[in-house]
C-alpha cells in the first residue's frame, strides 16, 4: 500500500509517515552509521520520504547528509525537518549571528543550500527572549537559508505570542498519543485556525504501544533506552500500567479486525485525528511494520 502524502502548503508535500531521528542520536544502543544510511534509502524507496532530525541529535544531520551524498537520486525526493535548539546557557545571548551559525552548521551537515523546515525550541520561558529569537529566525528565513519555520514543544500562550508578533510559523511538532491528549486542550484548535501543520511525535510511546508489551508485567527499570525511560513516565501519568494494558487490549481488538499491529492502529488513530498532518515514528529495519518494542521517536 502506498504511503499517504499531504501537501502542507503550495508546492511542499510530505509523506504522512515521517521517519524520526532521535533514536539515532545515542541512548538507544550502538548505532552503525552505514546501516542507518542504508535504512534511510529503504524508507525512501518504500515511500517514507520525510525525515525528522535536530541540530542537537548527535550525528543525525550528518548521517542524513551522508545518505543524500550516497543516494543522490533518492535524495531528490526527500524532505528534511530539522530543529534549532539554542543551548540553555545561551538563551540570554542568542542573537542572529549565534542562530545563523547553527543554521549554517545544519546546512553543511545535510549538504543543502536551504533547510526545508527548521523547528524552533526554547528551553526556559522564564528567559523571555523567545519572541525576539523567533523574529531573528524569521529574518533568516526571509534571507533564504530556511524555507519554512516551525516550532516544537511550545504551549498555546507562547506560540500565540510569537504568531501575534508576526512570525510566520508553518509547522508545529508536539507530543501526542492515546496516552497524552494535551494538544486537544487548545493547541490543535490554534494550529488549525492559524494554518499550521501539526506533526506529532510519541504516537506509539517509544514502542510501548505495541504488541510486544501486551500482557507483559510492569517493567521495573532502569530501561535500556531513553525512549522507554521517557514514555514510562507518560504511562504513569496516564493512569498506570493496569490501565495501559486495558488500552493495549482495546487496540488489539481493533487490530484483529484489520489484520494490523497495535502500533499501526495507534499511528492510524493519530493520522485520522482532525488537524493532524503526519506522525513521526523512529523506526529501523527491525520495525518496518511499526511493531517493535524498540521503536521510538
Amino acid at each position: 500500500m502506498a504511503v499517504e502524502r499531504l501537501e502542507l502548503w503550495p508546492g511542499y508535500s510530505i509523506s504522512r509517515l515521517i521517519k524520526g531521528g532521535w533514536h539515532l542520536a545515542g541512548g538507544h544502543g550502538k548505532i552503525d552509521p552505514g546501516l542507518a544510511v542504508a535504512d534511510m534509502a529503504a524508507f525512501v524507496e518504500a515511500g517514507i520520504t520525510t525525515f525528522d532530525c535536530a541540530d542537537h541529535y548527535v550525528g543525525v544531520e550528518q548521517m542524513i547528509g551522508d545518505f543524500r551524498r550516497a543516494y543522490p537520486n533518492l535524495a531528490k525526493s526527500v524532505q528534511i525537518h530539522t530543529k534549532i535548539v539554542p543551548d540553555l546557557e545561551a538563551l540570554t545571548i542568542a542573537d542572529r549571528k549565534y542562530l545563523e551559525n547553527i543554521i549554517d552548521r545544519s546546512l553543511m551537515r545535510l549538504g543543502v543550500e536551504a533547510l526545508d523546515v527548521t523547528q524552533f525550541h526554547w528551553w526556559d520561558y522564564s528567559v523571555p527572549r523567545y519572541v525576539e529569537v523567533a523574529l531573528h529566525l524569521d529574518a533568516i528565513r526571509k534571507a533564504g537559508k530556511i524555507k519554512a519555520l516551525g516550532v516544537t514543544n511550545f504551549d498555546v500562550p507562547h506560540l500565540t505570542e510569537m504568531l501575534d508578533a508576526g512570525v510566520e510559523i508553518r509547522v508545529n511538532q508536539i507530543q501526542y498519543s492515546p496516552l497524552d491528549n494535551r494538544p486537544e486542550r487548545g493547541m490543535l484548535d490554534l494550529s488549525r485556525r492559524r494554518n499550521i501543520a501539526v506533526l506529532p511525535y510519541g504516537t506509539i510511546a517509544g514502542g510501548f504501544i505495541s504488541d510486544g508489551w501486551l500482557g507483559k508485567p510492569e517493567p521495573p527499570g532502569p530501561f535500556e533506552n531513553r525512549s522507554h525511560t521517557k514514555y514510562k513516565l507518560i504511562i504513569d501519568d496516564f493512569g498506570g500500567w493496569a490501565l495501559f494494558q486495558e488500552l493495549l487490549r482495546a487496540f488489539r481488538r481493533v487490530a484483529d479486525r484489520h489484520n494490523a499491529t497495535i502500533a499501526q492502529v495507534a499511528v492510524r488513530w493519530a493520522l485520522d485525528t482532525p488537524g493532524i498532518s503526519g506522525a513521526i515514528v523512529g523506526a529501523d529495519r527491525k520495525s518496518t511494520r511499526l511493531n517493535s518494542s524498540h521503536t521510538d521517536i
